[in-house]
């Protein structure tokens, strides 16, 4: 069966940089878009990044543009993001994804999520 395993969050201080991983298996990965969320308690899972199949083409959130770079190694089955400059309000428990197809903005259309790494922004 899909598993994601994410991992690299942690505590860190603004300004801080972070590089999250996403090993994936039991899928073809390199024809597989991934995608990136982030979840705050009692808050909706919120869109990061997104990166297709071919790594031609990336997605994100307005919020994180200029600051994450969302990347892939398919020889490796892995998803990266990379995370620059953090801000407090970047803390999250973040969880990577398959997309499905559709609209990359919703979390309805991903599937097989990982089980999250939290990463916490200290001010």
């Amino acid at each position: 069966q899909v598993q994601l395993v994410e991992s690299g969050g942690g505590l860190v201080q603004a300004g801080d940089s972070l590089r999250l991983s996403c090993a994936a298996s039991g899928l073809t990965f390199s024809s597989a878009a991934m995608g990136w969320f982030r979840q705050v308690p009692g808050k909706e899972r919120e869109f990061v990044a997104t990166i297709m199949s071919s790594a031609d083409y990336t997605y994100y959130a307005d919020s994180v543009k200029g600051r994450f770079t969302i990347s892939r190694d398919n020889a490796k089955n892995t998803v990266y993001l990379q995370m620059n400059s953090l801000k407090p309000e970047d803390t999250a428990v973040y969880y990577c994804a398959v997309f499905l197809g559709g609209s990359i903005w919703r979390a309805e259309t991903y599937n097989y999520w990982g089980q999250g790494t939290q990463v916490t922004v200290s001010s």
